[in-house]
């Protein structure tokens, strides 16, 4: 079980007046293969920064013959409202985390399979029909959605796949067809394991980094509001709780000049390997900046560079899924640095 903290000193700056505007961060993980029992990972080498993840993997198939099997690589589910605000790393284009893979040197180019889902229904060849993007964020779905006959629209709000937001923009109230589906998208290839030898798989993608304007966990002082939840969630220690205070105080208006940024990684929803276990397993997470403050929950987490902290383990099996805690501070001109 990860059950590591870890915090770094800060250059204190003066934090200026901020709006609590925040973004959630979108769970993605690693690869998962169809269940079998003679494919084993040997290893898992996860790198996770705010500017990309990278996973780089060894598989072996400890049987006497090939095993082709389907490999998948699920992207973070997104869900379409008038009130959500989720980190999309890059565009609302499919592939909005960049995702890439290598299998022995030699690049993939994987199917992409999507599916979306309203009130636990699949409407997808429904969108399809009238033309309608199935990404909830692309930006011409609001197009797309202004052309549908009324009618058509009507059903659509009365069964809950999308709504009518209201809204002033400054020049008056308008009204918005918006989608309230959720598109689930999965890249999937066929891989080959030959018999008795390894195959080493790399991918990479940048990671959905939520974020907050100042902290949503300390004010007036004090720790309060979801401090519990966050202290469950990144392990937060006395060493994080000190210098959160530290700055609050030399900040002189009891709030501390941090922002947060977070991501989720999902690791538990693997395992369909042989053994469910990773033979080695290393995690390494680079805070980016030497100033910022980083917390996560680990076991024997060391330093192992100005903004880089490392943990390893052996026949390791993933109980929690990994997520991180970035503190960075502010500048006079009110940025981060």
């Amino acid at each position: 079980m990860f059950r590591t903290a870890l915090t770094a000193s800060l250059a204190l700056a003066t934090w200026p007046a901020l709006a609590n505007d925040s973004t959630a961060e979108l769970g993605t993980g690693g690869l998962i293969l169809s269940r079998n029992d003679v494919i084993a990972m040997q290893s898992e080498d996860l790198f996770i920064s705010r500017e990309q993840v990278k996973v780089d993997y060894v598989f072996r198939n400890g049987s006497d013959a090939d095993i082709t099997t389907i490999v998948a690589f699920p992207m973070p589910k997104i869900a379409g409202g008038p009130d959500l605000n989720v980190a999309l790393p890059g565009d609302a284009s499919d592939n909005f985390l960049g995702f890439s893979v290598v299998s022995d040197g030699q690049a993939i180019e994987p199917q992409l399979e999507q599916k979306v889902f309203a009130v636990g229904l699949d409407i997808t060849e429904q969108l399809k029909a009238h033309g309608i993007s199935l990404n909830p964020f692309a930006q011409e779905v609001y197009g797309e959605l202004e052309k549908l006959p009324d009618a058509i629209a009507d059903d659509w709000r009365d069964r809950g796949f999308i709504t009518l937001n209201e809204y002033d923009d400054g020049t008056g109230w308008k009204k918005e067809r918006t989608p309230l589906w959720e598109l689930r998208s999965t890249y999937w290839w066929r891989a080959t394991f030959p018999a008795g030898k390894d195959v080493h798989v790399s991918h990479t993608y940048k990671p959905s980094v939520g974020g907050t304007a100042g902290l949503s966990f300390f004010y007036d002082g004090k720790f309060q509001g979801d401090y519990d939840d966050y202290k469950s969630r990144y392990c937060l220690d006395s060493g994080f709780e000190n210098a959160v205070r530290r700055g609050a105080k030399a900040n002189g208006d009891g709030f501390p000049p941090y922002s947060e940024s977070r991501i989720d990684y999902v690791l538990t929803t693997g395992g369909n390997w042989a053994l469910g276990s990773i033979g080695t397993f290393r995690l390494t997470i680079d805070k980016g900046d030497a100033k910022s403050i980083v917390s996560f929950c680990g076991t024997g987490v060391k330093k192992v560079g100005p903004t880089t902290f490392q943990m390893e383990a052996k026949d390791f099996y993933p109980e929690r899924d990994i997520e991180i805690l970035f503190l960075d501070t502010w500048s006079d001109e009110g940025g981060p640095q």
